[in-house]
């Protein structure tokens, strides 16, 4: 079956894509030049870069044109990594701003996440970190002081939380869940996001010697990140030893 025309010229832009012919920034050809090029119709070329655009591939600026995007950055789905060694990697600007930095009395669905016995006083933290000035997650976190008595002293603009943790307190076993979600009007306002964005939220718990240490939620705009993971597995498709 023959592919719709639409679809070829997808495919041609993708292979220069792919390819990294054409790379991030790059204007691609306009919908006249492809009519000129494929000897299409105006719709079939619109069609192409609206579904591209769509599809994450294309960003078009109206009255400009029509340019490669950048892909999505990315973070491990189940290292404990550090934000702002992920986007130094990239080349780029990690900044950061705290919102909320208190001590409270934890509910009972904090009581339970941390295993208590009891209800206990837990560090709270909610910090914005931005690539490029571009807010790219939202800290969600909350620890416990008997783990990190420390924790709320620090200067989080020298150190991320991430990496003040896992440099003062060992960390022997994680448990990380991820949800599709839509943020609240006030996540919205923090990561700068339009009331129909939807993000991916993170949701991590860390022990070191049997004691929950810290259980944090990372949002990101959906738009902006990418979750992932890659690791070696036996040939039935379950977890290497």
């Amino acid at each position: 079956m023959t592919a719709p025309l639409y679809a070829k010229v997808k495919e041609h832009i993708l292979g220069h894509i792919r390819s990294g012919a054409w790379t991030p920034g790059m204007r691609v050809p306009s919908e006249n030049e492809l009519v000129e090029t494929f000897s299409i119709s105006r719709m079939t070329a619109n069609r192409a870069l609206r579904e591209l655009t769509a599809d994450g591939f294309l960003s078009r600026v109206p009255g400009v044109g029509t340019f490669v995007k950048e892909p999505p950055a990315r973070s491990s789905l189940v290292e404990l990594r550090n934000i702002a060694d992920e986007i130094a990697t990239r080349g780029h600007r990690h900044t950061a701003h705290i919102e909320t930095r208190e001590t409270i009395e934890a509910s009972a669905a904090l009581t339970e996440e941390f295993e208590l016995r009891l209800p206990a006083k837990l560090f709270h933290l909610v910090m914005v970190h931005s690539e490029n000035g571009v807010p790219v997650q939202l800290e969600e976190r909350y620890v416990n002081p008997f783990a990190a008595p420390h924790f709320n002293e620090q200067d989080f603009s020298a150190v991320t939380p991430t990496g003040y943790l896992v440099a003062a307190v060992p960390v022997d076993e994680l448990e990380h869940t991820v949800e599709a979600v839509m943020p609240t009007p006030d996540q919205q306002a923090l990561l700068d996001i339009g009331e129909h964005e939807p993000c991916l939220a993170l949701h991590r718990r860390s022990w070191s010697k049997g004691h929950v240490v810290t259980v944090v939620t990372l949002t990101y705009p959906a738009s902006r990140y990418a979750l992932h993971s890659r690791y070696k597995t036996s040939p039935s498709g379950t977890l290497s030893q």
